[in-house]
């Protein structure tokens, strides 16, 4: 996926998760927890692990479920 592609679903943020050609998706619950360069997707969880992607195997990026009161609603 185009780096610019990423850099324009931030200009009006609503939560979403990367979606990686491996299946696996990283969530992005505020624009802090995404840091893109050129060659790089730099992706943070809530504790401060992070993980680094090409944005060559970035295949989605996939809407989160809003949240009420800063908690994901429980099913």
């Amino acid at each position: 996926m185009n780096v610019e592609l990423i850099r324009e679903r931030l200009k009006e943020f609503r939560p979403f998760a990367v979606v990686t050609s491996s299946g696996h998706k990283y969530p992005v619950p505020h624009p802090d927890f995404l840091f893109l360069t050129a060659r790089s997707v730099v992706v943070a969880d809530r504790k401060g692990n992070v993980v680094v992607l090409d944005p060559l195997h970035v295949v989605a990026l996939e809407d989160l479920p809003a949240h009420r009161n800063g908690r994901a609603k429980r099913r």
